[in-house]
């Protein structure tokens, strides 16, 4: 089997561009990212999964406006030389490996994954993508001889999909696959909207009051948190039921701060004074982040820069590795060419 090329793990994570971010996208996904990038121990690959927007209708220029976003939102974030940041579909090999998975996997497999059973089956106009494209995702991993994916619980069906693909072909065409193992992230704070405290925060269709995106204002945080579900009891608990509201200011606080929600809460008394103290933290999370997001966006050719050094980076690399495969498969490989 092929190693990775140094001593430290090679941590593979994809993120779809997905439009404005809000407070869950950074708590819940990017954070994350910075904390593995942060690790000596971790050589990091942070792809931004373009190709994956194609499994349902979509707008090709709020596609190409959206990966922009999610690369500039990433870099204003504080990601940096520690990882390596690219764009899937500049790396052609993504799409070839691809298709060499979908030889190596089963029709039942496929039909088996919960995206296309909740989205696509019965659907006679489902894109024939969305039944194949986690071949796209075990390809991902795979071509990067990744050795640890992060990944909750909405992601696992993908990986544990990726690592019997891996093994199969290494079972019947030779050791050419790293065979990625799952690294499960602590359990992300649930942030909820600040409108319907019941629903996660920015649910499609959401009411955008209820929703702190990173790139609001000062003052348009202040208004959304002042207008978040009432509650008139001056005392605080983090975890009641019947006080969803309450509750879900409470997660906020903790996870923007870096404490638990019951420590966030202590000493505050009333929601008037919870209110502003999670207006203030998320302030003071985002106005560095917001400063930064300006500076990139003002200067376009520096982010498409550092896109194109991140995929340079990766591209002989990701080469070799399809060349194995292809090899091993039977086809023709770049020396016989």
């Amino acid at each position: 089997m092929i190693d990775s090329p140094s001593l430290r793990q090679r941590v593979f994570t994809g993120l779809k561009p997905t439009g404005r971010l809000q407070l869950g996208n950074y708590l819940g996904a990017i954070r994350p990212v910075l904390d593995l990038a942060a690790d000596a121990a971790n050589d990091v690959l942070v792809c931004v999964v373009d190709l994956h927007a194609l499994t349902v209708e979509h707008d090709p220029a709020r596609l190409r406006a959206d990966t922009r976003e999610m690369a500039t939102t990433l870099l204003a974030c504080g990601l940096d030389a520690s990882a390596t940041l690219f764009v899937q579909s500049a790396v052609p090999a993504h799409t070839e490996l691809s298709y060499l998975l979908e030889c190596t996997a089963t029709y039942g497999e496929m039909q088996r994954m919960v995206q296309f059973k909740e989205k696509g089956r019965g659907n006679p106009s489902t894109r024939l993508s969305l039944l194949t494209y986690p071949a796209l995702m075990a390809a991902d991993i795979l071509l990067h001889r990744t050795d640890v994916v992060p990944v909750g619980d909405d992601q696992r069906q993908h990986l544990e999909l990726a690592i019997a693909l891996a093994r199969r072909f290494n079972a019947r065409y030779g050791e050419v696959f790293t065979v990625p193992r799952a690294a499960v992230q602590p359990a992300a704070a649930r942030v909820k909207d600040l409108r319907d405290p019941t629903s996660k925060m920015g649910k499609s269709g959401a009411d955008p009051s209820g929703v702190l995106f990173l790139m609001d204002a000062a003052d348009t945080i202040a208004a959304k948190v002042r207008r978040a579900v009432p509650d008139d009891d001056p005392s605080l608990t983090a975890d009641d039921p019947a006080r969803p509201g309450v509750t879900n200011l409470a997660v906020v606080l903790g996870a923007v701060t870096g404490r638990s929600a019951e420590q966030a809460v202590a000493g505050l008394h009333g929601a008037a004074a919870l209110k502003a103290a999670v207006t203030d933290a998320v302030v003071d999370l985002l106005e560095p982040l917001q400063r930064r997001h300006r500076e990139l966006a003002a200067d376009p050719d520096a982010v498409t820069a550092l896109l194109a050094a991140g995929a340079g980076v990766v591209l002989d690399e990701a080469s070799h590795t399809l060349d194995a495969a292809r090899g091993a498969m039977g086809l023709l490989t770049r020396s016989d060419r």
